[in-house]
């Protein structure tokens, strides 16, 4: 019998696989003992008591129906455990209040040594909350309106003035973007809740509504902030009260239909009552000349007329000169055709006779025509109201009132002379004079001559050598101006009139003026300042003047009175006399006279001066060549007698028995305009006589 076979057993891990085991086992063993030990630790955690919130608790119980309605019933408080009590003990329970009360403590040095945010920072931060109000606005006004609250709150309640000052602009520019181009109504709280109206409608309405509040309150903002400090309230920083008059004239110009525009005309009118000039001063004075421009209907003109003459009044007329120059700058100087003084206007009469109203010719018309009409009519009517065109009776109505107030500060001020206003008013009279009525002419043409013998006795004094003052010295030079501002108004009184009705109504004595005219031309061509503009001319302050040593820039201020120099008023006056048909065919004492003290004159004036001169003795030239003919060519000359070159009055002077001896020195004139002028009038007259 075979010996039995053991079962061959393979062995299935290799070789040090036994090693492996052992150092496992091992390894094992160390990990047990270390999760053992972190066992304990997080059971010591887990023993430790937990503060849970009521929120937090688990409801288990279900809720009950009652009478009162479904309620939740709570869960009774459980009773505190022996070993709860033990774990808890009262020393956590100190040291967690005094974790409580040094955080607490840290939390509030925290807050108060927070640090600052820089300024630029802050700047950074309201430009980029500016720009995004801005634009959400822009997109949709209606829905984003209430940021104009947020935007006044900026301007509130900002650390610094920088901040206020782009909120104030900021809000400026988006008004003239949102504000509609009609005027918004006011509404009550029966208004918006009374009707029955759609919502869209509503919702128009209260976008309006919440518009003019907000609008109202900028406005309020612009005034406070643009007025001068009181003693006891803090002052206003002068850059944010630059920028809010700016603000203001900005939106006067974009939207003077709107709203709330008697109180930016406020704003304006109530700097430009200060005397002293500055850029605030010039920008609302552009302001109103822009405004006076783009004025189509005359409302708001006659607005900021009334306005600028109640506030005249209450200064008693001490105010800037330049205040008054804005009324040159009305459209009633073009397109009213009406007269007017300060008290009334004339409206033209319709044609009459016998004190009745013609007939007119009726048309013979069918009933179908006539109803056609009729419909034509009314179309008509609705067309103008949805146009809103403006009719010209109210156009009219609105001119004719400004007018009327234009001319009561002109006549008070007359009335008064205040000096540094008289220039103004007598540019303004000259101006305005083809609007006076005829019924004012005796009256203003007699304070015209009151004003001239002020001049007249100013200059007598200004010669006495007792009297050396400079004030007294800039009074006579000041006059001497105002009296040839008075002869230009005399001689366009009588040009703005209508001649054939003028020539039969009219009998005004203007050889007071003339005679004036004449004895002025002498002094008139040694004046320095003959073409001194102010605005213009450049010049260098005279070292032996006190004042302008003391302040250069005074005298060029005070002896800034109008726009045109005194060789503009000259000419002016002398073209009325001598060439103007207003006042009838000048006689031929007057014609010599005035042309050999010209040709006098025009040796001493400077070169444009003299140029100007000649030119006007050449229309003189053309037009009256035979009546002075004898002047340049003594073998047509009639009578005998000695030329007086220094008589006051042109009858006086003999004229007729002089030469006109000036031609020959202006022939070797050191400009070659001047001399081609002059053998221009002697060409003319020769080829004429």
């Amino acid at each position: 019998m075979a010996p039995t076979q053991s079962a061959k057993r393979r062995r299935l891990s290799p070789p040090g696989d036994e090693e492996r085991s052992s150092s496992r086992s091992s390894k094992g063993s160390s990990f047990y003992d270390q999760a053992a030990a972190e066992w304990d630790l997080e059971q010591d955690y887990e023993r430790r008591p937990r503060k849970m919130d009521k929120k937090d608790k688990e409801r288990t119980r279900l809720p009950i129906k009652t009478s009162e309605g479904v309620k939740n019933v709570e869960e009774p408080a459980p009773e505190e455990d022996e070993s709860d009590s033990f774990l808890g003990t009262d020393d956590d329970e100190d040291e967690d209040a005094a974790s409580g009360e040094e955080m607490d403590e840290d939390e509030a040095e925290s807050e108060e040594e927070a640090p600052k945010v820089p300024l630029k920072v802050q700047l950074i931060q309201a430009k980029e909350d500016l720009a995004k109000f801005a634009t959400l606005i822009n997109e949709d006004p209606e829905e984003h309106i209430s940021l104009f609250k947020s935007m006044a709150e900026m301007v509130d309640k900002a650390p610094h003035v920088a901040i206020k000052k782009l909120a104030l602009a900021a809000q400026a520019a988006i008004y003239k973007d949102v504000i509609p181009g009609y005027r918004i109504r006011p509404l009550s709280d029966e208004d918006m809740s009374g009707a029955k109206i759609s919502k869209e409608v509503r919702k128009l309405r209260s976008f309006e509504q919440s518009l003019i509040s907000g609008y109202k309150h900028y406005i309020q903002r612009l005034s406070e902030f643009s007025k001068p400090s009181k003693a006891g309230n803090p002052d206003v920083d002068s850059g944010l009260k630059s920028l809010a008059i700016n603000c203001a004239c900005s939106l006067l110009l974009a939207v003077p239909h709107f709203n709330f525009r008697t109180e930016l005309l406020k704003i304006i009118v109530n700097r430009l009552a200060k005397r002293t000039v500055d850029a605030d001063f010039t920008k609302c004075r552009e302001t109103l000349e822009d405004v006076f421009h783009k004025d189509d209907d005359g409302i708001v003109s006659l607005e900021a007329v009334r306005l600028l003459s109640k506030m005249m009044k209450a200064k008693e007329f001490r105010i800037n000169e330049r205040v008054l120059d804005t009324f040159l700058h009305l459209r009633l100087l073009s397109e009213f055709s009406s007269k007017g003084s300060r008290d009334r206007v004339d409206r033209a009469e319709e044609e009459t006779v016998n004190g009745k109203k013609p007939k007119q010719k009726r048309e013979f018309r069918t009933k179908r025509e006539r109803k056609v009409q009729k419909e034509l009519k009314v179309v008509e009517k609705d067309m103008k109201q949805a146009d809103a065109l403006v009719s010209h009776e109210e156009r009219e109505k609105n001119q004719a009132e400004s007018l009327k107030l234009v001319f009561g500060n002109y006549f008070r001020i007359l009335k008064l002379r205040i000096p540094n206003l008289m220039g103004p008013v007598l540019e303004g009279l000259a101006k305005y004079a083809h609007l006076i009525n005829q019924d004012f002419f005796g009256d203003l043409l007699e304070a015209l001559k009151d004003l001239i013998g002020h001049a007249d006795r100013a200059e007598m004094e200004e010669d006495d050598e007792d009297d050396e003052d400079m004030e007294d010295e800039k009074t006579a030079r000041d006059s001497q101006r105002e009296a040839l501002l008075c002869t230009v108004t005399a001689f366009a009184l009588l040009e703005g009139q209508d001649v054939s009705r003028a020539a039969a109504t009219l009998h005004l004595d203007l050889s007071f003026f003339i005679k004036h005219l004449y004895r002025s031309l002498y002094p008139f061509s040694v004046n320095p300042d003959i073409e001194f503009n102010p605005e213009k001319s450049l010049r260098l302050p005279d070292p032996d003047s006190r004042e302008d040593a003391a302040d250069p820039a005074s005298r060029r201020s005070k002896n800034k009175v109008n726009f045109q120099t005194p060789t503009v008023l000259f000419l002016r006056c002398l073209q009325s006399t001598l060439l103007s048909r207003a006042h009838g065919v000048p006689p031929p004492v007057r014609l010599g006279g005035f042309s050999k003290r010209l040709m006098t004159t025009s040796l001493q004036v400077p070169e444009k001066s003299a140029l100007a001169t000649l030119s006007l003795l050449n229309q003189v030239a053309k037009h009256h060549a035979r009546r002075i003919a004898p002047l340049w060519h003594s073998d047509e000359r009639k009578g005998d007698g000695v030329f007086n070159p220094y008589a006051p009055d042109v009858e006086g002077t003999n004229v007729f028995a002089g030469t006109v001896w000036e031609g020959e020195l202006l022939r070797m004139h050191y400009c070659p305009q001047v001399r081609e002028a002059a053998l221009d009038i002697e060409k003319m007259i020769s080829t004429r006589k």
